[in-house]
C-alpha cells in the first residue's frame, strides 16, 4: 500500500494508490513527497474507495497538517467489518487458516497459545497487536510483563502467518487482525464454533509492560476481581464465564496451582474446592519439589474445544483458581452450570464475547507492520510521536 503527498498551488492531495479506504499514513510516512513550498492555506483531500471521501481544511503551518493526518491514522481502524480484505487481499483468511492447520498438526498446544493472544492484547490499550512487539532499548514490551512471562508462547506461529501474508499481499494485513483471525481459527479447528471476524485494525507503534502487568489478572484471581475487571471493558458476567471457556484447550504450568495444592490462603492446606480424587492426581503431576514449568492439561479434553471445561468446574476439577472460582461464586455459577449442560449455549455466548472483546480498540495512531515483532522503520517517528502528544494533552504514546 502506498500513498503520495503532492502540492499544487497551495493544495495538498493525499492519495492511496491501492484505492483502499484505510489511511496508513504513519506506516508509510517516508513515502510521502513534498513538491513546491506549502502556502499558509493548505487544502487537504483524502480520496478513498467507494463513495469518495473529500476532506478540506485550512491550516496555518505544516505541523498542523501532520497533526491532522496523525488524527486520521489514529481513528482509521474504527470501522471494523467482516471481509475487510476482500479486495486488497482476498486470500488473507485462508492463508491464516492454512498456517494454523499446519501448526495444529505440528504442535496441538500451539493453537491454544495463539488463542490467548486476543485476550492479552485487547485488554491492554485495545486490540492493536502491541503484545507481539519485542523489547527495544527504549521500550519494554508486554511479552515479559508479569502476566505474560512464562505464560504467552507460540509467537513464532504469528510470525509464520505474517510471512505468508507479506508474500501474498505486502503491507496490507495488520498483525492485530492476524490475532483475530488466528484466534477464531484456533477455536474452529479444534471442534469449536466458527464465526466471521470484524477486521480493519492498525498495529500499535509501542507497547506497555507496566499496563500489562497492572491490568491482566493472575491465576489466583477470584470471581469478584474478574467481574470488576471485565466490567471496566463493558463485558458482562456472561462474557466473563463464556470467554473463560477458552481454557477448554491448552495447558498451564504447575507454578499456577502450587498455592492451591499446598498453601491455599496461607493455611498450609490444599484448596477444599478441589475434588479429592483430582487432588491426588495433581499431587503426582505437581509434587512440591517439581520443576514448576511442568505443564498440566487445563481440562480433560485439552485438544478439543468443547464444554468439558465447565463440566470439570462443576466436578471440582478446575486447574486454576481463577477457573474454579467461577463455580464456587454464586453470581458466575449459574452460567457455569448452564454451559456444562448445553454446549450450544456456551458456543453462542463464546462467539458473542469474542466479538465484543475484538471491538476494544486503541485510541492511538497505528500502522500495518511488516514484521509483527517491530514497528516499521521511520526517520521521523519521534516527530510524529511528539505531535500526537501535543494533540492529546501530552498523553504518553
Amino acid at each position: 500500500m502506498a500513498f503520495s503527498l503532492l502540492s499544487n498551488e497551495g493544495k495538498v492531495g493525499i492519495y492511496n494508490q491501492n484505492k483502499t479506504s484505510r489511511c496508513c499514513f504513519l506506516s508509510k510516512y517516508s513515502q510521502f513527497h513534498f513538491g513546491e513550498p506549502l502556502s499558509s492555506r493548505i487544502g487537504v483531500a483524502l480520496f478513498g474507495q467507494g463513495p469518495k471521501l473529500l476532506l478540506k481544511i485550512k491550516i496555518m503551518a505544516l505541523p498542523m497538517l501532520l497533526i491532522f493526518l496523525f488524527h486520521i491514522a489514529s481513528v482509521a481502524s474504527s470501522n471494523l467489518r467482516p471481509g475487510f480484505y476482500s479486495k486488497t487481499c482476498p486470500q488473507a483468511e485462508s492463508i491464516v487458516r492454512d498456517v494454523m492447520k499446519k501448526n495444529l498438526i505440528r504442535e496441538p498446544r500451539s493453537v491454544a497459545s495463539v488463542l490467548r493472544f486476543q485476550f492479552h492484547d485487547c485488554f491492554v490499550n485495545g486490540c492493536d497487536g502491541s503484545v507481539l512487539l519485542d523489547d527495544t532499548p527504549t521500550m519494554l514490551g508486554e511479552k515479559l510483563a508479569l502476566s505474560n512471562i512464562n505464560s504467552l508462547r507460540s509467537f513464532e506461529v504469528v510470525d509464520e502467518v505474517k510471512e505468508a501474508l507479506e508474500k501474498a499481499c505486502p503491507g496490507v494485513v495488520s498483525c492485530a487482525d492476524i490475532i483475530m483471525m488466528a484466534s477464531r481459527d484456533a477455536v474452529a479447528l479444534t471442534g469449536g464454533p466458527n464465526w466471521e471476524v470484524r477486521l480493519g485494525r492498525l498495529d500499535s507503534l509501542t507497547a506497555s509492560q507496566d499496563n500489562s502487568s497492572s491490568i491482566m489478572p493472575s491465576p489466583r484471581s477470584n470471581a469478584t476481581t474478574l467481574i470488576n475487571l471485565f466490567k471496566k471493558y463493558d463485558l458482562s458476567v456472561k462474557d466473563l464465564v463464556a470467554l473463560s471457556g477458552s481454557h477448554s484447550i491448552g495447558k498451564a504450568r504447575c507454578f499456577s496451582i502450587m498455592f492451591r495444592l499446598y498453601n491455599q490462603s496461607g493455611t498450609g492446606k490444599p484448596d477444599p474446592a478441589i475434588d479429592p480424587e483430582y487432588r491426588k492426581e495433581l499431587y503426582k503431576l505437581c509434587p512440591i519439589d517439581v520443576d514448576q514449568n511442568v505443564t498440566v492439561n487445563l481440562d480433560a479434553t485439552p485438544v478439543v474445544f468443547d464444554n468439558q471445561y465447565f463440566k470439570d468446574l462443576v466436578a471440582g476439577r478446575g486447574f486454576l483458581n481463577s477457573d474454579e472460582t467461577l463455580y464456587t461464586f454464586p453470581t458466575t455459577r449459574t452460567f457455569v452450570e448452564l454451559y456444562s449442560k448445553n454446549q450450544k449455549e456456551f458456543f453462542d455466548a463464546f462467539v458473542e464475547g469474542m466479538l465484543k472483546l475484538g471491538d476494544l480498540q486503541s485510541d492511538k495512531p497505528g500502522e500495518v507492520r511488516k514484521n509483527c515483532r517491530v514497528v516499521n522503520a521511520r526517520p521521523n517517528h519521534l516527530l510524529l510521536e511528539s505531535l500526537y502528544k501535543q494533540e492529546n494533552g501530552h498523553k504518553a504514546i
